[in-house]
């Protein structure tokens, strides 16, 4: 029997690529990845020359059995846009809608969307976790572009008969981790103090080994189609502990100082960064109930194993 040929777009992203050299692990699957421009992956696998904006453009994927799409247009904490929301539609939305009904109309049997937890709002009050089945409540532009592709790609699953699955994770970490993950990692290896030894805060997060797994799960799982699914390292911590377990992996010792939290947020709204504050401060914690039990799936590595293992990664490649 042929290994099912699996798609994955972005694949010279930070999950794109895992997925991919996980794929040619597992020995299970065909992965095929995309890109716009020449990538390393080349040598393990084929890569297709495709460009979202350009839809005529793309190949047929009549030989493709599930796409897994990872290429977006990512959130970023100091947006450049002029008009933010009309920019993530046009990759988030309208890209991911017009490559749905061409995959579709290639006979791809099932389409997996990595989303975000955004789609479900920016912070959850304690013992409050977000499900999958609760009301969207996006805050941000991204957020809200993740949303209206969902719901773009589940009247495209209605009307085509292609298997929608939608994956919504948190804050994504591991190996090679970039944006404000890689320069908490970098004060915490210079040793510079930090002012969050006393947050009381909880948050879901995911290692890359984990979502990747799961993403693997839904490649096949019967009980995946049409669903949505949360996923975390089902572990909720702290950003003080965060700190501390990153300092392990990186041998050095935290520099944490206890400035209440309240004080720290306060500083936040004064100097306007009240939103990069209130993410290291606030809590946001997600119910993985419905994953675990409909998927017969759970986390694969402990969250303290993960940031360690991440940690040491950043340093080996500091060196």
């Amino acid at each position: 029997m042929t290994s099912p040929r699996v798609l994955v777009t972005g694949a010279g992203g930070f999950v794109g690529e895992s997925l991919i050299l996980e794929l040619l692990a597992s020995k299970r699957f065909i992965p095929v990845g995309t890109s716009r421009r020449t990538i390393g992956l080349n040598t393990l696998c084929q890569v297709l020359t495709l460009d979202l904006n350009r839809p005529k453009e793309w190949p047929p994927l009549s030989d493709i059995q599930v796409l897994v799409h990872c290429a977006a247009r990512v959130h970023v904490m100091n947006e450049s846009a002029e008009d933010p929301l009309t920019s993530f539609r046009q990759i988030n939305v309208q890209a991911t809608e017009n490559l749905a009904r061409h995959a579709a109309s290639c006979g791809v049997k099932r389409f997996i969307f990595i989303s975000s937890i955004k789609v479900n709002g920016e912070q959850t009050s304690p013992g409050a976790p977000f499900t999958a089945d609760d009301s969207p409540a996006p805050v941000d532009p991204y957020g809200v572009s993740k949303l209206e592709a969902e719901l773009a790609l589940m009247e495209i699953g209605r009307e085509t008969g292609m298997e929608i699955v939608i994956i919504r994770p948190p804050l994504i970490y591991g190996d090679g981790v970039k944006a404000n993950f890689l320069v908490m990692l970098k004060w915490l290896n210079k040793g510079v103090p930090l002012p969050f030894g006393a947050v009381t805060n909880l948050r879901s997060l995911v290692s890359m080994e984990n979502l990747v797994d799961l993403i693997i799960v839904c490649i096949d799982h019967p009980g995946a189609a049409g669903q949505i699914f949360l996923v975390s390292d089902n572990e909720d911590i702290s950003t003080t502990r965060l700190l501390r377990e990153l300092s392990i992996g990186l041998d050095k010792k935290a520099r944490l100082l206890p400035v209440p939290q309240r004080l720290l947020l306060g500083i936040g709204r004064v100097l306007r960064k009240e939103a990069s504050i209130g993410r290291l401060c606030n809590s946001l914690q997600v119910d993985i109930s419905k994953t675990c039990e409909r998927l017969n799936w759970k986390p694969r590595i402990d969250a303290a194993s993960a940031l360690r293992r991440t940690a040491i990664g950043f340093k080996q490649r500091e060196r």
